[in-house]
């Protein structure tokens, strides 16, 4: 039986640059969701799925979904990656909205990735700037860190991607 494997969705390049962290860092087999099958994780012991948060939902999910029950006997473990800092209600959030029926028992870990309004696809810039205008009109005193987040962000290139992040990862992969 292999070690492990690390499967990830990135549609802006965080989730990649922490897969490709992961991968240096336990020495996993590091693939892209589009590029894998069900079957060819089933030599693995461990499988790692990493994905960016969009609209609150994981990418690369849906595929975890169709797939858990071939992996039941397996470690797995879920990286989700966003662009708000930590929060723990708003994690918690995540984790409810994400993490039902077979997957409820999954270790879920976070990490803060980048913010580039000019990498965004159309759709999704638009959907922000639509977002901090919504956001705009509320009392900065009232956010929550991710409005704070959102509109800090506004016109900058930000990467608060780090390695630190994945340390409740790595801690939970050596029990």
């Amino acid at each position: 039986m292999k070690k492990g494997i690390i499967v990830y969705q990135s549609k802006y390049g965080a989730a990649k640059k922490y897969a490709e962290w992961l991968q240096g860092m336990i020495n996993f087999y590091c693939v892209e969701i589009s590029k894998v099958t069900a079957d060819e994780m089933m030599p693995y012991e461990t499988v790692i799925f990493c994905g960016g948060i969009y609209a609150s939902g994981i990418a690369g999910l849906p595929f975890l979904k169709k797939h858990i029950n071939k992996l039941k006997n397996k470690k797995v473990a879920i990286l989700c990656v966003g662009a708000s800092p930590y929060d723990e209600s708003a994690f918690a959030e995540i984790k409810a909205h994400n993490l039902t029926g077979d997957l409820k028992d999954i270790p879920l870990f976070y990490g803060r990735g980048a913010w580039n309004e000019s990498k965004m696809k159309f759709v999704d810039r638009t959907l922000c700037k639509m977002m901090q205008k919504s956001v705009a009109k509320k009392d900065p005193s009232t956010y929550e860190p991710w409005m704070k987040a959102l509109m800090n962000a506004r016109g900058e290139n930000c990467d608060w991607t780090d390695k630190r992040y994945l340390t409740p990862l790595l801690d939970y992969l050596q029990k």
